[in-house]
């Protein structure tokens, strides 16, 4: 088969090799069982978990004094756990799109909110700077990159010695080296960067736990899943296992020193491609507050799309088409994709402007 240049914002592309370990552990991950059909108590998927935990936590560079979790219910069910388990009188959010604006929602069912910014008034197209959070919040929370609208938090914003700092990483988790200890919990899906969808990371940072005085269902208490060592009920054995591969090979190619390196190669190539197309031009204006994970361009001429489409289908382009809410196009260049994709995406720029331009 010609190779496809998969460009999905999620569930995304996975490296080769890992798609190639999975698949063998498909029918036989230990004495000929599947990893499908182990039990997740047997020791051997206990080391599995175990090592995604350590693996998670290593590449963060963070100690003891957090705990990594592999829970189920996606970066959404999130929304509500972190409030449900933070949140005792107000809390402090950033609204930066689609997925803040959830988060936002969710938090209200359980207290005061205060959206100290946002970008709404010009459809998230860019990063608010200067906020101030209160210092009486019990957190504060960001989503550091939009997957919808392109924008990411390039620098971590300044707030209060004493309010914990909250984030939704999902898009863009281990793309980038950061100062992990900066945040009290940070949560992300893992099917953008660090595996299949069907489980999500939660660092937590341990002591600010138990503070709300709130009674919650065992599920939902991040106590409860550190007890269990995310083994409360039956966990997401296979995204599991293929995420802790994947933290295998950001380790085996260089960490994420190497991998922001390679991230910003591809999303320097595209985003220069870009600015200097007379014919397409970025959603995002501002270089600070652009992603490198979730590029999005729309086109000067929109009666031009569907031609630009059909060249992108012809050169087997997949999955380059932007959300309804921005219209146009985003190319997802998560860690696994290769610069060879993002260049042929590149060439067909070029040769649509050579043709229509």
């Amino acid at each position: 088969m010609s190779k496809i240049h998969n460009f999905s914002a999620g569930p995304a592309i996975l490296p080769q090799e890992v798609l190639e370990q999975a698949a063998a552990a498909c029918t036989n991950f230990y004495k000929g069982l599947s990893i499908l059909e182990i039990s997740h108590r047997d020791p051997s998927f206990v080391d599995v978990m175990e090592e995604a935990r350590s693996r998670a936590k290593q590449l963060m560079g963070l100690g003891n004094d957090y705990t990594a979790l592999f829970l189920q219910g996606g970066a959404s069910l999130q929304f509500a756990m972190v409030p449900m388990n933070l949140l005792k009188t107000n809390a402090a959010y950033l609204n930066t799109g689609t997925w803040a604006t959830a988060a936002i929602k969710d938090a209200q069912l359980y207290g005061e909110v205060a959206v100290v910014a946002s970008s709404e008034d010009t459809n998230f197209n860019y990063i608010p700077k200067n906020v101030v959070v209160p210092d009486t919040a019990d957190y504060f929370h960001i989503t550091t990159n939009n997957t919808i609208f392109g924008t990411r938090i390039t620098n971590l914003p300044d707030i209060p010695q004493n309010v914990p700092l909250v984030a939704d990483t999902s898009s863009e988790m281990f793309s980038r080296q950061m100062d992990f200890s900066r945040f009290a919990l940070i949560y992300a899906g893992a099917q953008k960067n660090m595996g299949p969808a069907g489980t999500t990371l939660v660092v937590v940072k341990n002591d600010i736990l138990g503070k709300t005085g709130r009674s919650l269902p065992k599920m939902l208490d991040y106590q409860v899943q550190i007890k269990g060592e995310s083994m409360h009920n039956t966990p997401p054995v296979f995204a599991v296992y293929c995420s802790m591969l994947v933290l295998r090979w950001i380790e085996k190619i260089g960490g994420l020193e190497a991998i922001e390196a390679r991230n910003n190669a591809k999303a320097t190539l595209l985003y220069q491609e870009i600015d200097s197309n007379p014919l397409f031009k970025a959603a995002v204006a501002d270089p600070i507050d652009r992603s490198t994970m979730n590029i999005t361009f729309v086109m000067e001429n929109p009666e031009l799309e569907e031609k630009f489409m059909l060249m992108t289908k012809e050169a087997n382009i997949s999955g380059i088409k932007g959300h309804r809410s921005v219209g146009g196009f985003r190319a997802s260049i998560y860690n696994a994709m290769e610069i060879e994709s993002v260049q042929v995406l590149v060439d067909v720029m070029k040769q649509f402007t050579a043709k229509f331009g």
